[in-house]
């Protein structure tokens, strides 16, 4: 389910749920609106799930090579 990945998104990143809305949905209410019970269509669902997943490719860290 889309709200139960925003969720462990948004703890592990430590992210306000509202700049997460504005960054992947373009809209700062969309998590507290999901918590309500909006039902994204597919590609919103499908946009917020890139986003996610590039967010976390590009915060991971190189590894320490030496």
């Amino acid at each position: 389910m889309l709200l139960r990945q925003i969720e462990r998104f948004l703890r592990q990143t430590d992210m306000p749920l509202t700049k997460f809305g504005r960054l992947a949905a373009h809209d700062p209410r969309f998590v507290a609106d999901l918590r309500n019970g909006r039902m994204p269509r597919a590609a919103m669902e499908a946009r917020v799930i890139e986003f996610m997943n590039s967010h976390i490719a590009d915060t991971k860290e190189p590894a320490d090579v030496r």
